[in-house]
Protein backbone atom coordinates (compact mmCIF):
# COMPACT_ATOMS: atom_id res chain seq x y z
CA UNK A 1 0.00 0.00 0.00
CA UNK A 2 1.43 3.08 -1.17
CA UNK A 3 1.33 5.99 1.46
CA UNK A 4 1.81 9.63 0.55
CA UNK A 5 3.93 12.39 2.07
CA UNK A 6 0.78 13.71 4.09
CA UNK A 7 -0.22 9.77 4.90
CA UNK A 8 3.11 9.41 7.25
CA UNK A 9 3.04 12.84 8.59
CA UNK A 10 -0.38 11.96 9.92
CA UNK A 11 0.99 8.13 11.42
CA UNK A 12 3.82 10.37 13.04
CA UNK A 13 1.25 12.78 14.58
CA UNK A 14 -0.53 9.80 15.75
CA UNK A 15 2.68 7.98 16.79
CA UNK A 16 2.94 7.00 20.86
CA UNK A 17 6.30 5.36 21.03
CA UNK A 18 7.09 3.69 24.48
CA UNK A 19 11.19 4.27 25.32
CA UNK A 20 11.10 1.83 28.69
CA UNK A 21 13.84 -0.69 28.41
CA UNK A 22 12.82 -4.29 27.90
CA UNK A 23 14.15 -6.86 30.06
CA UNK A 24 13.19 -10.84 31.21
CA UNK A 25 9.63 -10.25 28.68
CA UNK A 26 8.73 -7.31 29.93
CA UNK A 27 8.65 -2.97 29.57
CA UNK A 28 10.76 -1.50 32.70
CA UNK A 29 12.09 1.78 33.53
CA UNK A 30 15.72 2.43 34.08
CA UNK A 31 16.58 0.98 37.93
CA UNK A 32 17.31 4.53 38.59
CA UNK A 33 14.86 6.37 37.10
CA UNK A 34 16.93 8.13 34.39
CA UNK A 35 15.31 8.90 31.33
CA UNK A 36 17.10 10.90 28.02
CA UNK A 37 15.39 11.98 24.79
CA UNK A 38 15.17 11.35 21.33
CA UNK A 39 15.56 13.72 19.20
CA UNK A 40 14.11 14.05 15.92
CA UNK A 41 16.68 15.96 14.06
CA UNK A 42 14.27 17.08 11.09
CA UNK A 43 11.89 19.32 13.84
CA UNK A 44 14.85 19.25 16.79
CA UNK A 45 11.90 18.22 18.98
CA UNK A 46 11.75 15.08 21.07
CA UNK A 47 10.08 11.81 20.18
CA UNK A 48 10.04 10.17 22.77
CA UNK A 49 11.86 9.51 26.47
CA UNK A 50 13.92 6.58 26.86
CA UNK A 51 15.22 5.02 29.63
CA UNK A 52 18.69 5.47 30.80
CA UNK A 53 19.88 2.15 31.60
CA UNK A 54 22.53 1.90 34.72
CA UNK A 55 24.89 -1.24 35.27
CA UNK A 56 22.13 -2.43 37.46
CA UNK A 57 19.65 -2.31 34.50
CA UNK A 58 22.55 -4.40 32.51
CA UNK A 59 23.51 -7.01 35.68
CA UNK A 60 19.88 -7.71 35.92
CA UNK A 61 19.00 -8.23 31.92
CA UNK A 62 22.49 -10.59 32.01
CA UNK A 63 20.69 -12.71 34.44
CA UNK A 64 17.38 -12.88 32.74
CA UNK A 65 19.82 -13.91 29.35
CA UNK A 66 21.56 -16.56 31.50
CA UNK A 67 18.62 -18.18 32.94
CA UNK A 68 17.03 -18.51 29.74
CA UNK A 69 19.71 -20.09 28.45
CA UNK A 70 20.24 -22.53 30.98
CA UNK A 71 16.24 -23.33 31.26
CA UNK A 72 16.77 -24.43 27.52
CA UNK A 73 13.74 -23.61 26.34
CA UNK A 74 15.38 -21.83 23.35
CA UNK A 75 19.20 -22.76 23.55
CA UNK A 76 17.83 -26.35 23.51
CA UNK A 77 14.48 -26.14 21.52
CA UNK A 78 14.59 -28.38 18.67
CA UNK A 79 15.49 -26.93 15.77
CA UNK A 80 12.11 -27.39 13.57
CA UNK A 81 10.68 -25.27 16.82
CA UNK A 82 13.15 -22.50 16.21
CA UNK A 83 12.46 -22.15 12.75
CA UNK A 84 9.12 -21.58 13.58
CA UNK A 85 9.49 -18.58 15.52
CA UNK A 86 11.98 -17.26 13.76
CA UNK A 87 10.00 -17.35 10.70
CA UNK A 88 7.19 -16.01 12.96
CA UNK A 89 9.21 -12.97 13.95
CA UNK A 90 10.00 -12.25 10.16
CA UNK A 91 6.23 -12.07 9.59
CA UNK A 92 5.34 -10.08 12.65
CA UNK A 93 8.26 -7.17 11.03
CA UNK A 94 6.69 -7.04 7.89
CA UNK A 95 3.11 -6.88 9.81
CA UNK A 96 4.38 -3.73 11.65
CA UNK A 97 6.89 -1.98 8.52
CA UNK A 98 4.89 0.84 8.40
CA UNK A 99 5.69 1.22 12.57
CA UNK A 100 9.22 0.35 12.04
CA UNK A 101 9.64 2.26 9.52
CA UNK A 102 8.63 5.56 10.83
CA UNK A 103 9.93 4.82 13.86
CA UNK A 104 13.73 4.70 12.43
CA UNK A 105 12.78 8.27 10.11
CA UNK A 106 11.81 10.04 13.42
CA UNK A 107 14.35 9.25 15.38
CA UNK A 108 17.74 9.46 13.17
CA UNK A 109 15.93 11.66 9.91
CA UNK A 110 16.58 8.65 7.76
CA UNK A 111 14.22 8.48 4.46
CA UNK A 112 11.10 6.64 4.62
CA UNK A 113 11.46 5.19 1.61
CA UNK A 114 14.86 4.02 2.83
CA UNK A 115 13.49 2.81 6.30
CA UNK A 116 11.25 0.37 4.56
CA UNK A 117 13.96 -1.17 2.45
CA UNK A 118 15.41 -1.64 5.92
CA UNK A 119 12.90 -3.23 7.76
CA UNK A 120 11.88 -5.80 4.77
CA UNK A 121 16.24 -6.82 4.95
CA UNK A 122 15.60 -7.42 8.42
CA UNK A 123 12.72 -9.43 7.98
CA UNK A 124 14.68 -11.06 4.92
CA UNK A 125 17.24 -12.04 7.81
CA UNK A 126 15.20 -13.74 9.92
CA UNK A 127 13.42 -15.62 7.14
CA UNK A 128 17.10 -16.58 6.29
CA UNK A 129 18.15 -17.59 9.54
CA UNK A 130 15.23 -19.09 10.15
CA UNK A 131 15.06 -21.20 7.22
CA UNK A 132 18.67 -22.58 8.38
CA UNK A 133 17.61 -23.95 11.39
CA UNK A 134 16.62 -27.98 10.37
CA UNK A 135 19.18 -27.94 7.24
CA UNK A 136 22.57 -27.97 9.21
CA UNK A 137 24.33 -30.64 9.83
CA UNK A 138 27.70 -31.23 12.19
CA UNK A 139 30.40 -32.98 11.12
CA UNK A 140 32.25 -36.81 11.49
CA UNK A 141 35.96 -36.40 11.07
CA UNK A 142 37.44 -39.22 9.77
CA UNK A 143 38.70 -41.60 13.14
CA UNK A 144 40.22 -44.65 13.63
CA UNK A 145 38.18 -48.21 14.08
CA UNK A 146 36.40 -48.00 17.16
CA UNK A 147 36.71 -44.32 17.51
CA UNK A 148 34.11 -41.99 16.14
CA UNK A 149 35.22 -37.88 16.23
CA UNK A 150 32.56 -35.61 15.95
CA UNK A 151 33.22 -31.77 15.63
CA UNK A 152 29.99 -29.69 16.24
CA UNK A 153 28.78 -26.37 16.99
CA UNK A 154 27.09 -24.84 20.27
CA UNK A 155 25.40 -21.73 21.51
CA UNK A 156 27.81 -19.68 23.27
CA UNK A 157 25.47 -18.83 26.13
CA UNK A 158 24.70 -14.66 26.50
CA UNK A 159 25.58 -12.54 23.61
CA UNK A 160 25.94 -8.49 23.91
CA UNK A 161 25.12 -6.71 20.96
CA UNK A 162 25.89 -3.06 20.47
CA UNK A 163 24.38 -1.79 17.82
CA UNK A 164 25.08 2.41 16.33
CA UNK A 165 22.49 4.57 14.85
CA UNK A 166 22.78 5.20 11.02
CA UNK A 167 20.77 2.01 10.52
CA UNK A 168 19.17 1.45 14.00
CA UNK A 169 16.48 -1.77 12.94
CA UNK A 170 18.56 -3.30 10.59
CA UNK A 171 22.02 -3.11 12.35
CA UNK A 172 20.07 -4.90 15.43
CA UNK A 173 18.62 -7.47 13.09
CA UNK A 174 22.11 -8.17 11.93
CA UNK A 175 23.41 -9.02 15.05
CA UNK A 176 20.12 -10.88 16.67
CA UNK A 177 19.25 -12.81 13.67
CA UNK A 178 22.35 -15.09 13.85
CA UNK A 179 22.85 -14.90 17.95
CA UNK A 180 19.17 -16.17 18.33
CA UNK A 181 19.25 -19.02 15.39
CA UNK A 182 22.20 -20.16 17.08
CA UNK A 183 20.74 -20.50 20.26
CA UNK A 184 21.72 -17.90 22.62
CA UNK A 185 20.35 -15.73 24.29
CA UNK A 186 20.94 -11.90 23.49
CA UNK A 187 21.24 -8.33 25.51
CA UNK A 188 21.04 -5.59 23.04
CA UNK A 189 22.32 -2.28 23.33
CA UNK A 190 21.01 0.50 20.87
CA UNK A 191 22.28 3.77 20.12
CA UNK A 192 20.75 6.21 22.22
CA UNK A 193 19.89 8.36 19.11
CA UNK A 194 17.84 5.43 18.35
CA UNK A 195 16.41 3.00 20.75
CA UNK A 196 12.45 2.97 19.35
CA UNK A 197 12.50 0.21 16.76
CA UNK A 198 14.64 -2.51 18.52
CA UNK A 199 12.59 -1.89 21.52
CA UNK A 200 9.84 -2.87 19.90
CA UNK A 201 10.99 -5.18 18.01
CA UNK A 202 11.16 -7.31 21.31
CA UNK A 203 7.70 -6.82 21.68
CA UNK A 204 7.28 -8.39 18.51
CA UNK A 205 9.99 -11.57 19.08
CA UNK A 206 7.86 -12.09 21.93
CA UNK A 207 4.37 -11.96 20.07
CA UNK A 208 6.17 -14.53 17.71
CA UNK A 209 7.13 -17.00 20.65
CA UNK A 210 10.49 -15.78 21.67
CA UNK A 211 10.91 -17.13 25.44
CA UNK A 212 11.33 -14.35 27.75
CA UNK A 213 14.48 -13.55 29.04
CA UNK A 214 16.03 -14.66 25.50
CA UNK A 215 16.05 -11.46 23.90
CA UNK A 216 16.56 -8.34 26.26
CA UNK A 217 17.30 -4.22 25.22
CA UNK A 218 18.56 -2.29 27.36
CA UNK A 219 18.85 1.00 26.47
CA UNK A 220 21.24 4.16 27.36
CA UNK A 221 24.34 5.82 27.44
CA UNK A 222 27.19 4.36 25.62
CA UNK A 223 29.83 4.85 28.85
CA UNK A 224 27.54 3.38 30.78
CA UNK A 225 25.56 0.18 29.64
CA UNK A 226 28.37 -0.44 26.74
CA UNK A 227 30.85 -0.32 28.90
CA UNK A 228 29.21 -2.47 31.72
CA UNK A 229 28.68 -4.97 28.96
CA UNK A 230 31.94 -5.02 27.36
CA UNK A 231 33.29 -5.41 30.98
CA UNK A 232 30.03 -7.78 32.24
CA UNK A 233 32.14 -11.36 33.38
CA UNK A 234 28.63 -13.51 32.04
CA UNK A 235 28.69 -12.29 28.72
CA UNK A 236 30.26 -14.83 26.45
CA UNK A 237 30.77 -12.60 23.11
CA UNK A 238 30.16 -8.93 22.25
CA UNK A 239 28.73 -8.59 18.49
CA UNK A 240 29.53 -4.88 17.80
CA UNK A 241 29.14 -2.32 14.88
CA UNK A 242 30.17 1.62 15.49
CA UNK A 243 33.18 3.51 15.34
CA UNK A 244 36.87 2.36 15.18
CA UNK A 245 37.24 3.91 18.04
CA UNK A 246 34.98 2.91 20.22
CA UNK A 247 35.36 -0.42 18.79
CA UNK A 248 39.19 -0.54 19.83
CA UNK A 249 37.60 0.07 23.45
CA UNK A 250 35.63 -2.99 23.68
CA UNK A 251 38.66 -4.94 22.68
CA UNK A 252 40.04 -3.37 25.82
CA UNK A 253 36.93 -4.04 28.13
CA UNK A 254 37.37 -7.88 27.38
CA UNK A 255 41.10 -7.98 28.73
CA UNK A 256 39.63 -6.34 31.45
CA UNK A 257 36.78 -8.95 32.09
CA UNK A 258 36.45 -12.67 31.10
CA UNK A 259 38.40 -12.38 27.59
CA UNK A 260 35.24 -12.55 25.70
CA UNK A 261 35.46 -12.39 21.98
CA UNK A 262 34.88 -9.26 20.27
CA UNK A 263 33.28 -9.31 16.63
CA UNK A 264 33.70 -5.38 14.93
CA UNK A 265 32.04 -4.33 12.09
CA UNK A 266 33.69 -0.44 12.25
CA UNK A 267 34.63 2.95 10.04
CA UNK A 268 35.07 2.48 6.61
CA UNK A 269 36.94 4.91 3.94
CA UNK A 270 35.63 3.13 0.80
CA UNK A 271 37.31 3.28 -2.76
CA UNK A 272 35.49 3.44 -5.87
CA UNK A 273 38.04 2.89 -8.73
CA UNK A 274 36.69 4.27 -12.37
CA UNK A 275 38.44 3.29 -15.30
CA UNK A 276 38.67 4.31 -18.65
CA UNK A 277 37.49 1.28 -19.91
CA UNK A 278 34.13 1.45 -17.91
CA UNK A 279 31.72 -0.41 -19.27
CA UNK A 280 28.67 1.88 -18.60
CA UNK A 281 29.70 5.65 -17.42
CA UNK A 282 26.21 6.79 -16.90
CA UNK A 283 25.48 3.56 -14.96
CA UNK A 284 28.84 4.46 -13.24
CA UNK A 285 27.74 7.89 -11.94
CA UNK A 286 24.71 6.53 -10.28
CA UNK A 287 26.69 4.04 -8.06
CA UNK A 288 29.08 7.00 -7.14
CA UNK A 289 25.95 9.04 -5.85
CA UNK A 290 24.18 5.82 -4.07
CA UNK A 291 27.57 4.91 -2.75
CA UNK A 292 28.02 8.17 -1.19
CA UNK A 293 25.16 10.43 -0.64
CA UNK A 294 22.54 7.21 0.61
CA UNK A 295 21.64 7.89 4.16
CA UNK A 296 23.27 11.17 3.38
CA UNK A 297 26.56 9.80 3.72
CA UNK A 298 26.30 8.04 7.10
CA UNK A 299 26.87 4.39 6.22
CA UNK A 300 30.07 2.51 7.26
CA UNK A 301 30.85 1.03 3.99
CA UNK A 302 30.15 4.52 2.10
CA UNK A 303 32.17 5.02 -0.73
CA UNK A 304 33.73 8.46 -0.03
CA UNK A 305 36.80 7.88 -1.99
CA UNK A 306 36.21 8.49 -5.70
CA UNK A 307 39.48 7.00 -7.91
CA UNK A 308 39.07 8.34 -12.08
CA UNK A 309 41.99 7.20 -14.27
CA UNK A 310 43.14 10.70 -16.22
CA UNK A 311 41.55 10.05 -19.44
CA UNK A 312 37.53 10.15 -18.37
CA UNK A 313 38.17 12.53 -14.90
CA UNK A 314 36.95 15.49 -16.62
CA UNK A 315 34.09 14.03 -18.06
CA UNK A 316 32.89 12.10 -15.32
CA UNK A 317 33.11 14.89 -12.48
CA UNK A 318 30.93 17.04 -15.38
CA UNK A 319 28.36 14.27 -15.53
CA UNK A 320 28.22 13.80 -11.78
CA UNK A 321 27.92 17.40 -10.65
CA UNK A 322 25.58 18.22 -12.93
CA UNK A 323 23.45 14.42 -11.55
CA UNK A 324 23.91 15.54 -8.21
CA UNK A 325 22.48 18.89 -9.11
CA UNK A 326 19.29 16.85 -9.36
CA UNK A 327 19.39 15.15 -5.70
CA UNK A 328 17.41 18.07 -3.53
CA UNK A 329 17.16 17.19 -0.02
CA UNK A 330 14.06 17.01 1.21
CA UNK A 331 11.61 15.92 4.69
CA UNK A 332 12.11 12.53 5.29
CA UNK A 333 8.59 11.56 5.55
CA UNK A 334 8.55 12.39 2.37
CA UNK A 335 8.86 9.22 -0.06
CA UNK A 336 9.58 11.29 -2.72
CA UNK A 337 12.91 12.55 -0.56
CA UNK A 338 16.38 10.96 -0.79
CA UNK A 339 18.61 12.79 1.27
CA UNK A 340 17.18 13.96 4.82
CA UNK A 341 19.50 15.37 7.46
CA UNK A 342 22.24 14.04 9.58
CA UNK A 343 21.30 12.30 12.72
CA UNK A 344 22.26 15.29 15.13
CA UNK A 345 23.84 18.35 16.00
CA UNK A 346 27.09 17.27 17.06
CA UNK A 347 27.62 14.74 13.12
CA UNK A 348 26.35 17.94 11.22
CA UNK A 349 28.99 20.49 13.36
CA UNK A 350 31.63 17.50 12.49
CA UNK A 351 30.75 17.26 8.65
CA UNK A 352 30.81 21.13 8.56
CA UNK A 353 34.41 21.06 10.24
CA UNK A 354 35.53 18.68 6.79
CA UNK A 355 33.83 21.30 4.76
CA UNK A 356 35.48 24.18 5.90
CA UNK A 357 38.82 21.82 5.57
CA UNK A 358 38.30 20.87 2.29
CA UNK A 359 37.41 24.27 0.85
CA UNK A 360 41.19 24.80 2.29
CA UNK A 361 42.65 21.80 0.68
CA UNK A 362 40.86 20.85 -2.47
CA UNK A 363 39.10 22.20 -5.03
CA UNK A 364 34.96 22.73 -4.68
CA UNK A 365 32.75 21.06 -7.12
CA UNK A 366 29.84 21.23 -5.76
CA UNK A 367 28.18 21.46 -2.72
CA UNK A 368 29.63 22.12 0.74
CA UNK A 369 27.36 24.34 2.46
CA UNK A 370 24.64 23.40 5.10
CA UNK A 371 20.92 24.13 4.56
CA UNK A 372 17.68 24.97 6.15
CA UNK A 373 14.67 22.35 4.24
CA UNK A 374 11.40 22.64 5.30
CA UNK A 375 12.40 24.01 8.41
CA UNK A 376 14.57 21.36 9.51
CA UNK A 377 18.50 22.55 10.31
CA UNK A 378 20.73 19.77 9.83
CA UNK A 379 21.00 19.74 6.01
CA UNK A 380 24.35 19.42 4.46
CA UNK A 381 24.01 19.78 0.51
CA UNK A 382 25.80 16.50 -1.27
CA UNK A 383 29.61 17.45 -1.89
CA UNK A 384 32.23 16.85 -4.24
CA UNK A 385 35.66 17.82 -3.63
CA UNK A 386 38.15 17.08 -6.50
CA UNK A 387 41.68 17.18 -6.50
CA UNK A 388 42.35 15.85 -3.34
CA UNK A 389 46.04 14.26 -2.26
CA UNK A 390 46.50 11.06 -0.57
CA UNK A 391 48.01 13.22 2.71
CA UNK A 392 45.22 15.48 3.03
CA UNK A 393 42.50 14.61 5.68
CA UNK A 394 39.39 14.29 3.82
CA UNK A 395 41.05 11.57 1.98
CA UNK A 396 42.03 10.09 4.93
CA UNK A 397 39.51 10.43 8.00
CA UNK A 398 36.12 9.15 7.99
CA UNK A 399 33.59 11.96 7.20
CA UNK A 400 30.42 9.80 7.59
CA UNK A 401 28.43 12.77 5.89
CA UNK A 402 27.22 13.39 1.76
CA UNK A 403 30.67 14.69 1.06
CA UNK A 404 32.66 12.63 -1.49
CA UNK A 405 35.92 13.20 -2.52
CA UNK A 406 37.82 12.89 -6.05
CA UNK A 407 41.44 11.22 -6.69
CA UNK A 408 43.14 11.20 -9.98
CA UNK A 409 45.52 8.25 -11.40
CA UNK A 410 46.92 7.26 -14.62
CA UNK A 411 47.60 3.62 -14.29
CA UNK A 412 46.21 0.49 -12.36
CA UNK A 413 49.48 0.12 -10.18
CA UNK A 414 48.69 3.90 -8.74
CA UNK A 415 45.24 3.17 -8.70
CA UNK A 416 45.66 0.00 -6.20
CA UNK A 417 48.15 1.98 -4.25
CA UNK A 418 45.72 4.86 -3.98
CA UNK A 419 42.94 2.65 -2.70
CA UNK A 420 44.53 0.71 -0.51
CA UNK A 421 46.62 3.79 1.21
CA UNK A 422 44.43 3.46 4.40
CA UNK A 423 43.96 2.53 7.36
CA UNK A 424 40.20 1.24 6.77
CA UNK A 425 39.53 -1.96 4.37
CA UNK A 426 35.64 -2.45 4.41
CA UNK A 427 34.67 -2.09 0.83
CA UNK A 428 35.77 -1.26 -2.25
CA UNK A 429 34.07 -1.04 -6.03
CA UNK A 430 35.52 -1.23 -9.13
CA UNK A 431 34.27 -0.39 -12.85
CA UNK A 432 36.08 -2.53 -15.87
CA UNK A 433 35.29 -4.22 -18.95
CA UNK A 434 38.30 -6.16 -18.15
CA UNK A 435 38.14 -9.40 -16.54
CA UNK A 436 41.34 -10.25 -15.94
CA UNK A 437 42.12 -6.38 -14.37
CA UNK A 438 39.10 -8.01 -12.47
CA UNK A 439 40.53 -10.67 -11.28
CA UNK A 440 43.76 -8.55 -10.65
CA UNK A 441 41.93 -5.79 -8.34
CA UNK A 442 39.63 -8.08 -6.63
CA UNK A 443 43.24 -9.85 -4.86
CA UNK A 444 44.94 -6.53 -4.74
CA UNK A 445 42.25 -4.62 -3.30
CA UNK A 446 42.32 -4.24 0.78
CA UNK A 447 38.59 -5.03 1.64
CA UNK A 448 36.01 -7.50 2.68
CA UNK A 449 33.79 -6.83 -0.44
CA UNK A 450 35.08 -5.80 -3.86
CA UNK A 451 31.86 -5.15 -5.93
CA UNK A 452 33.22 -5.02 -10.38
CA UNK A 453 30.61 -2.96 -12.18
CA UNK A 454 28.12 -1.99 -9.51
CA UNK A 455 28.94 -0.85 -5.40
CA UNK A 456 28.37 -2.07 -2.04
CA UNK A 457 27.09 -5.75 -2.97
CA UNK A 458 25.91 -7.23 0.10
CA UNK A 459 23.39 -10.10 0.84
CA UNK A 460 22.06 -12.76 3.66
CA UNK A 461 24.39 -15.41 1.33
CA UNK A 462 27.30 -13.25 1.87
CA UNK A 463 30.01 -12.86 4.71
CA UNK A 464 30.42 -8.97 4.99
CA UNK A 465 33.15 -7.16 7.66
CA UNK A 466 36.17 -5.60 7.02
CA UNK A 467 39.93 -5.79 7.06
CA UNK A 468 42.41 -3.78 9.01
CA UNK A 469 40.63 -1.48 11.35
CA UNK A 470 37.30 -1.67 9.84
CA UNK A 471 37.36 -4.63 12.59
CA UNK A 472 37.10 -8.00 13.00
CA UNK A 473 34.93 -11.13 11.94
CA UNK A 474 32.17 -11.34 9.72
CA UNK A 475 28.25 -11.08 9.80
CA UNK A 476 25.62 -12.34 7.20
CA UNK A 477 26.15 -16.06 6.20
CA UNK A 478 27.66 -18.72 8.12
CA UNK A 479 29.85 -17.02 8.92
CA UNK A 480 27.52 -14.66 11.10
CA UNK A 481 26.12 -17.94 12.55
CA UNK A 482 29.24 -19.72 13.55
CA UNK A 483 30.89 -17.12 15.38
CA UNK A 484 28.17 -16.68 17.95
CA UNK A 485 28.82 -20.74 18.37
CA UNK A 486 31.62 -22.59 20.21
CA UNK A 487 33.27 -25.27 18.21
CA UNK A 488 33.90 -28.31 19.79
CA UNK A 489 34.97 -31.79 18.98
CA UNK A 490 33.96 -35.17 20.70
CA UNK A 491 35.93 -38.56 20.58
CA UNK A 492 34.27 -41.44 21.52
CA UNK A 493 36.04 -44.88 22.11
CA UNK A 494 33.12 -47.11 21.94
CA UNK A 495 35.17 -50.75 21.36
CA UNK A 496 37.08 -51.29 24.75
Amino acid sequence: MYLSHQDWQAKAAALQADGNAWIDGRRCPAANGDTLDSINPMTAQPVASIAAASEQDVDIAVAAARRSFNQGDWSRADASERRRILLAIASQIRAHRHELALLDCLEVGKCISDALDDVEEAAVLFDWYGELQDKLFDQVAPAPNGVQATVVHEPLGVIGAVVPWNYPLHNAVVKLAPALAAGNSVVLKPAEESSLSALRLAELCREAGLPDGVLNVVPGLGPVVGAAMGRHMDIDAIGFTGSTEIGKRFMVYAGESNMKPVWLECGGKSPHLIFEDCPNLDAAVDAVIAGIFTNAGQVCSAHSRLLLQDGIADAFVASLVDRISRLQPGDPLDPATRLGPLVSQAQFDKVCHYLDTGKREATLQCGGEALQVAGGQLFVAPTVFDRVGPDQRLFREEIFGPVLTITRFSNEDEAVALANDSDYGLAASVWTTLLSRAHRLTQALQAGTVTVNGVDAVSPQTPFGGMKQSGIGRDYALSGLHKYMAQKTCWIHYQL
